[in-house]
């Protein structure tokens, strides 16, 4: 049997641009929508991964959640039919609380989904304002109930801390409201100032009220705290789940597994008789739509990944992970300054992030290269 493949679809609509947000989605409507589902099901038909086994399916973006059901049935489909299924195949998809209605969530869940990621952000109205969500508070409670009422037994809820004027105070009640929901899975992540971003140009001009450094520490420390006592193991930087409940598809790829990807600005890596390869997707909707239409190759990027390039990657990712890597074949200099600095300790043949070395992570990975 060829070898599994982790596959991931990218749907880059959203109601609405987030100040926030870097990744490639866009505030986009009407027929655009349609004719880019009919591009990524033609390039999932004519994938060059075509016949390789989903090891894992997953739907993100943008807001996939945004698609009308017979249009994710139809991607979704397609995906099966490129990508036989592995036994107990994981399809995750990412939804918004403004269109996980709960007549939305049963046809996902009827199409084959069977894990769902609800981007909450937070539960507090100002900072949904701050962050552009088109959300209440009151709708991403009733989307978390409604995905349990329409089927779905695995369920993580995204929150972000760090946020303008937030406190450890209103950190600790967001966690509060989320526990509530009885969520298997989440991911709790601390805002970053990302590049070409609204809110760039708005830190970059002394606009944004930030918690400092030590605040934002705290509310790190404080969620590994809070959740292990409510039964959850983090097992990666920013992720916590119930024994058994971890996102198989993120795992997969933080191990160093190979993925493809469609829809713009989907981004494989996979291993090819040449070595790696890194294949990036046409990122605007409308040049991706008319490159598939022509026949034409739909990738903007095509990156040739070398062994030290690939090593670095493999440590980068893997150290995300709360197994952490082999130690085998690491070098010694930078395992030691690491260690020196307390970011990095030996365990049973494996090298791991120490609890303070998570909150130097870019750093303690910088060592190696």
């Amino acid at each position: 049997m060829s070898r599994p493949i982790a596959v991931y679809v990218h749907v880059p609509f959203c109601v609405v641009k987030c100040g926030y947000c870097d990744f490639n989605s866009y505030a986009m409507a009407g027929p655009i929508v349609g004719r880019t589902v009919a591009a990524m099901r033609r390039q999932i038909q004519q994938s060059p991964w075509r016949g390789r086994p989903a090891q894992t399916v997953f739907f993100g973006g943008g807001t996939p959640s945004l698609l009308p059901p017979d249009m994710l049935r139809a991607l979704f489909e397609a995906v099966l039919d490129a990508h036989p299924p592995l036994p107990e195949l994981e399809a995750t998809a990412e939804a918004n609380p403004e269109s996980a209605t709960l007549d939305q969530l049963r046809a996902m869940r009827s199409i084959g989904f069977n894990r769902l990621s609800l981007g909450v952000q937070s539960f507090d109205p100002g900072d949904l304002r701050r962050l552009d969500r088109a959300h209440g508070p009151e709708d991403a409670e009733r989307a978390a109930r409604d995905a349990r009422r329409a089927g779905f037994e695995r369920l993580n809820l995204d929150l972000m801390f760090g946020l303008e004027g937030q406190s450890l105070e209103d950190w600790d009640r967001n966690l509060d409201r989320a526990l509530a929901l009885r969520p298997d899975h989440l991911s709790l992540y601390n805002l970053t100032i990302e590049p070409g971003t609204r809110f760039e140009r708005l830190h970059r001009e002394g606009r944004l009220n930030l918690p400092d450094e030590e605040v934002q520490a705290a509310m790190y420390v404080r969620c590994a705290e809070r959740l292990e006592a409510e039964g959850f193991r983090q097992y990666e930087i920013s992720n916590y789940a119930k024994p058994g409940q971890e996102c198989r598809h993120n795992v997969w790829v933080w191990r160093g597994g190979e993925y493809a990807a469609y829809g713009p600005g989907g981004v494989a890596c996979v291993l090819e008789p040449q070595g790696w390869v890194r294949r990036t997707n046409l990122k605007k909707p409308l040049a991706y739509c008319l490159a598939v239409e022509r026949g034409e190759p739909p990738w903007q990027e095509v990156e040739a990944i070398d062994d030290a390039t690939r090593r670095f990657e493999e440590i980068l990712l893997g150290l995300r992970l709360n197994e952490g890597i082999p130690a085998d074949g690491l070098p010694e200099g930078p395992l030691r300054a690491g260690e020196s600095r307390g970011w990095l300790e030996r365990a049973e043949g494996r090298v791991r992030l120490t609890p303070q070395g998570r909150l130097y992570a870019n750093d303690a990975t910088s060592l190696f290269l």
